[in-house]
């Protein structure tokens, strides 16, 4: 498995190696020798997550507040979205800093965002397969997300105004 480091140095995107042949293919979306990398990887996933959404829906920016922040691995296994992180943690190197990258489900890669970011996608496809592990659980009191139409935070997303907005 190689990676790409990010301008974003807590977002990593990781390039499986995949095994293809006539009756199809393997790789590993998740290893525990990544940690290997220097970077501060998930000790253990404890949440496995599936969603599927149409072209066009936005998911807006969500996150968890302390003490339950989560650390997303994230891979399309069917589809495209245009994926955005956001560092929301106040006094970082990161904070306020963005990344919007395209997951595609004919590469495959993988990103990586550590703890302290919020997260969303625009799906580019009907049917769009979005899987994710995460560092912590799921606590609805710890909820929280980021209005689209937040001056302050201005991220890469295609025109918003022609989306289906679903939270």
């Amino acid at each position: 498995m190689k990676f790409k480091p990010t301008v974003i140095p807590d977002v990593v995107m990781f390039k499986p190696t995949v095994f293809e042949d006539e009756r199809g293919w393997l790789m590993e979306s998740f290893h525990e020798g990544l940690c290997t990398l220097g970077l501060p990887l998930p000790n253990i996933v404890v949440q496995d997550n599936h969603s599927c959404s149409n072209s066009d829906v936005l998911r807006t920016l969500h996150y968890q507040l302390p003490p339950h922040q989560k650390g997303k691995l994230e891979r399309i296994s069917q589809g495209a979205v245009h994926d955005v992180a956001v560092g929301i943690c106040e006094g970082s190197p990161t904070f306020g800093q963005w990344l919007g990258m395209g997951l595609i489900s004919r590469n495959k890669h993988i990103m990586y965002t550590l703890e302290g970011f919020s997260h969303g996608f625009v799906a580019l496809e009907n049917e769009m397969h979005f899987l994710y592990k995460t560092t912590d659980c799921y606590v609805r009191e710890c909820e929280a997300a980021i209005g689209c139409n937040d001056i302050d935070i201005v991220v890469g997303l295609p025109n918003i105004g022609q989306l289906s907005i679903n939270t």
